[in-house]
């Protein structure tokens, strides 16, 4: 997949001028946290299990090596077959020799983040395979040539009536009418899959958890196509990334309290499924072979790193759904696979900090990402960390840190910060006297403040600083 969140500044000016993505975005957001928050209320113990997930994943990664190297054993014990991938190029070629045969001709593929970073389907399509994405989300943005804007709503920036208009297009040579209802277009699409899911010679899909002690990878949706995709072909093949496997089936019962909460506001997903190996002798489906590709792409890099808390992350899209930049300039603004706040975060780590230098800005610091997420990942330190990082690369503009040079040296000094503030207050409060048009209270303009007073109006200030106005209050207590 192409990066371009370098020019995030622009793509998201350009986002925000797009009516249609703010429509879309402002319909899901109240959704998304609404329902999260009646969900969370509903478990007592809610907080209890953000702990245990947090200390299980921590104990999980500094032992990656051990748990990794048990699930591949219980895997190849139950018939399956482990590869590892070192990088997306690897990644690609390994799916492309297992699915190289001369009766495989179509893939089906269930929703899996980690195939996005190599453009899997991209590969796969060059090398002359069929591929249809079978999540419904994910269909949606194939039909549209487009990335996923969610990591697990892939195209809550899509209307309706654009929806409408993909199928209309895409499906009216196979004979279907056109659709306008939400029930319809569902039903739509159920059929049009229906074909390919009995068709598909090789299935691919993501795993939500690895588990250790059994091999089996958890798969979790709300469609019921990962079980279409990983069960009716021949071929089943996971794409999943080292981080996500876990201990035991016990840790598994935690993990799934807290994830569909978070993600959906459901108190469980429809489908949470167990998979484990090929099909058996008395099995009455499955697939005849079960490949696992572990795909590192610099996670164990940002291991032994001052980041390895964003590995922690499980996928569930909390933060992006309660940060008011995901939800003001949509995912496509971040360049990559991943958008949001755990994509600012964790977007530089794996394309490098020069290819995405304004993403750890991409963000308020108002700490929401932080509060919601059910792994407790200190998200707003680790994007403080990325922009101490970018200015002692020399990263950020000469005026960007000549300025924080000075602010540093002002700031020290509470003598001078409180002679400045002072002084500045005062001059805006004059400004504000002698020029009519700023005596209404507020300025349209001031020199050096331009990205506030561009689309809205700088409040004229009161006459006196915070901290003089406290101490009075002080004194008068």
């Amino acid at each position: 997949m192409q990066v371009t969140s370098r020019y995030f500044r622009t793509t998201a000016r350009e986002a925000l001028l797009d009516e249609d993505l703010r429509a879309a975005m402002g319909r899901a957001e109240g959704g998304f946290i609404d329902t999260r928050k009646m969900a969370v209320e509903e478990l007592e113990n809610f907080e209890e299990y953000r702990e245990f997930a947090r200390k299980t994943k921590n104990h999980v990664l500094a032992h990656l090596d051990y748990y990794l190297t048990q699930f591949e054993s219980n895997v190849l014990a139950s018939g399956g077959q482990v590869h590892w991938a070192g990088n997306g190029e690897e990644v690609n070629r390994i799916v492309l020799d297992i699915c190289r045969r001369p009766d495989i001709r179509k893939i089906t593929k269930g929703k899996s983040m980690v195939s996005e970073e190599s453009a899997l389907n991209a590969g796969l399509e060059a090398a002359g395979f069929e591929v249809v994405e079978t999540d419904l989300g994910e269909y949606i943005i194939q039909l549209a040539r487009e990335t996923p804007s969610h990591i697990i709503a892939p195209a809550v920036h899509k209307t309706r009536q654009a929806v409408t208009d993909l199928f209309d297009e895409h499906h009216r040579e196979a004979g279907y009418s056109r659709v306008v209802e939400r029930l319809d277009i569902v039903n739509q699409a159920r059929q049009v899959l229906r074909d390919h899911f009995c068709t598909a010679d090789v299935g691919i899909t993501g795993a939500n958890f690895l588990i250790a002690d059994t091999g089996s990878i958890a798969l979790i949706t709300n469609e019921g196509n990962g079980d279409l995709t990983a069960n009716l072909p021949n071929i089943h093949v996971v794409v999943t990334s080292i981080e996500k496997v876990i201990p035991d089936m016990l840790a598994l019962g935690g993990f799934l309290r807290l994830l569909g909460r978070s993600a959906t506001g459901q108190i469980m997903s429809v489908y949470t499924t167990l998979f484990n190996g090929p099909r058996r002798i008395d099995d009455l489906d499955g697939p005849e072979e079960f490949h696992v590709v572990l795909v590192d792409s610099g996670r164990s890099e940002i291991l032994g790193t001052q980041f390895r808390d964003i590995l922690r992350c499980i996928k569930c899209g909390a933060c992006m759904n309660h940060c008011p930049v995901y939800t003001s300039v949509g995912g496509h603004a971040y360049g990559w696979v991943y958008p949001g706040p755990m994509g600012s975060v964790l977007t530089p780590l794996m394309v490098g900090q020069k290819k995405a230098p304004d993403l750890p800005y991409a963000c308020t610091l108002n700490g929401r990402c932080k509060t919601v997420c059910p792994v407790m990942i200190p998200l707003p330190d680790l994007l403080r960390e990325h922009r101490n990082n970018l200015v002692e690369m020399g990263q950020t503009g000469v005026v960007q840190r000549w300025g924080m040079w000075l602010w540093s040296i002002v700031a020290r000094k509470p003598v001078l910060y409180s002679m400045m503030t002072s002084l500045y207050v005062l001059k805006l409060n004059l400004l504000a006297r002698m020029v009519p048009a700023f005596q209404r209270g507020s300025f349209k303009y001031i020199p050096m403040m331009g990205a506030w007073t561009s689309s809205r109006d700088f409040p004229v200030p009161q006459a006196s600083t915070f901290q003089s106005q406290w101490k009075k209050r002080a004194l008068h207590d």
